[in-house]
């Protein structure tokens, strides 16, 4: 067994994006937090709800957004196999690329690292173009900057395209 050193077991601050497009999209939310709880991680904040468009294919039942600011003494990779598991017994099945699920949980920024590993890349590599992912978190943290770039997150969000910034209400 490796011999886990005292940096590693101190506590992370970090961003969750979470998702649903299928059942009762709320009530999944709410479940997901509840689960994430239950597995040493801390919710400090949650944004508010926010409803948008499906993408790519926005004919597809609408998405209900939120970003949790979290704590949590979990190894990265491991925060990323409890935010699988927690998909799965929220009914996620593993289909194509975007297809509706009743609930995602990614991980945007893990204690403001920058990781490049086979099963792992944070901050979440496309989390600059997603308007349901940058106005939540502005929305948590106001003077967040992404881990590689350093551009702040108003500088982000005042790159996306207008139809995207129309396209998505807060709830």
């Amino acid at each position: 067994m490796k011999k886990q050193g005292i940096l590693e077991n101190q506590v992370k601050l970090s961003y969750l994006a979470l998702g649903s497009n299928l059942g009762n999209k709320f009530q999944n939310l709410t479940k997901a937090k509840f689960e994430l709880e239950k597995h040493q991680i801390n919710i400090i904040k949650s944004s508010s709800n926010f409803i948008s468009l499906s993408w790519p294919d926005p004919s597809k039942p609408n998405f209900v957004n939120l970003v949790l600011e979290v704590n949590t003494s979990l190894a990265a990779i491991e925060l990323l196999r409890i935010c699988n598991l927690i998909e799965k017994k929220l009914g996620r099945v593993k289909s194509k690329k975007n297809a509706p699920r009743s609930c995602d949980i990614d991980i945007i920024d893990y204690d403001h690292k920058v990781i490049k590993d086979k099963n792992l890349v944070l901050p979440h590599p496309r989390m600059i173009t997603r308007n349901f992912v940058l106005l939540p978190l502005y929305e948590l943290n106001k003077s967040w900057k992404h881990p590689e770039s350093k551009i702040n997150i108003v500088k982000l969000i005042n790159s996306l395209p207008i139809k995207d910034l129309r396209s998505i209400k807060k709830i």
